[in-house]
């Protein structure tokens, strides 16, 4: 059965859309990619509400008019039938217990952090926040730490959507002032995400962005 055409409805510089990109690319699938500005109110238009009225990116929309969001969830659907989802009923469950510790324990942390460090102005009350979110994200990267010093990746033996999952805001979390340092195990994993056939960068962000980023983690030092 032939796949069904998709849009993809997000912002590039999101790790949460970061992921479906990621996917998309390695499954060598095509795609339209519609641009949402989601940090300046961009998903909570009437027509953007129309279609998911919880007002969030990513969105996937087939061309028969069905809708699909939460990150992970548009991951685990893509990834039917390829080799990044795991056949065998044990390793998937443990792929999706990793996509829920990313959603749960470490994206609210190292991609709050992240979006506090880089979108809100250098005065903002909340970066009063940070400290607590490093500390937060560093204990996320800690589980990811142990795991990784018995096994290559999170989606059983072979790379999957929950590398792509956890990739997308591991690797850039020294953005949020997260220090990878600590973690070689985690380090090694991100260079075997790096490698996979396929693999595609997150977008750069803009200039404004990069500079609130260099100066959130020069206030580290």
């Amino acid at each position: 059965m032939e796949a069904a055409q998709v849009s993809i409805y997000g912002m590039s510089t999101s790790g949460n859309c970061y992921k479906v990109r990621l996917l998309l690319e390695q499954l060598g699938r095509d795609y339209q990619w519609h641009e949402v500005d989601s940090a300046n109110g961009a998903t909570h238009t009437a027509d953007y509400l129309a279609r998911n009225p919880n007002g969030k990116v990513p969105m996937l929309e087939t061309s028969d008019g069905r809708r699909l969001v939460e990150s992970n969830a548009i991951l685990h659907w893509l990834a039917e039938g390829s080799a990044l989802l795991p056949d065998d009923p044990w390793q998937r469950a443990q792929m999706l217990s990793w996509m829920f510790f990313e959603q749960y324990s470490h994206e609210p942390y190292v991609a709050v952090a992240r979006f506090i460090s880089g979108w809100t102005p250098l005065d903002s009350p909340r970066r009063a926040e940070l400290p607590r979110l490093r500390a937060q994200s560093a204990q996320a990267l800690a589980v990811m730490e142990t795991h990784l010093r018995q096994a290559d990746w999170f989606s059983g033996k072979h790379y999957g959507i929950a590398d792509i999952a956890l990739f997308a805001y591991s690797h850039c979390a020294g953005d949020g002032g997260v220090d990878l340092q600590p973690f070689p195990h985690v380090r090694d994993w991100l260079l075997r995400v790096r490698q996979t056939p396929g693999f595609v960068a997150l977008p750069a962000v803009d200039a404004e962005v990069a500079r609130r980023l260099a100066a959130s983690q020069q206030d580290d030092h």
